[in-house]
């Protein structure tokens, strides 16, 4: 985990992602955790996690910031590059596990790309 320190609000903040399977967004995080720990502290460790490779982001249609935990990410390396879902019914939004090739653009180099698909969940189709 780097150099954060298990502290209350870490482990608080982790545990939101261990019940979670979809992605949360820091405006949720806040309201779960804002009688626990400050509004400033959420948003500070959610960007050291980041950094650290533990959770990735991304932006909504909104442009809300949403979080997700990373898989096989380090410090160094974001390897989490996939596309999310967004359900404009109910506003859930997945980690799409499907690959996305970028064409290359000629003098340019891609650091990040965010694909964004919008739609009806599995569960607002029925």
């Amino acid at each position: 985990m780097g150099i954060i320190r298990q502290t209350l609000a870490v482990k608080l903040l982790l545990s939101e992602f261990e019940k979670e399977s979809s992605a949360i967004s820091a405006i949720e995080l806040i309201k779960r955790l804002g009688s626990q720990v400050n509004k400033t502290t959420i948003y500070r460790l959610l960007d050291k996690l980041e950094d650290d490779g533990l959770l990735h982001y991304f932006l909504d249609a909104k442009g809300v910031k949403w979080f997700a935990k990373c898989k096989g990410c380090s410090k160094s390396n974001h390897s989490d590059v996939h596309p999310h879902f967004q359900c404009t019914e109910c506003g859930t939004v997945d980690c799409l596990e499907i690959q996305v090739n970028l064409p290359e653009i000629p003098n340019r180099k891609v650091i990040n790309s965010q694909v964004l698909v919008l739609g009806q969940c599995d569960r607002c189709l029925n």
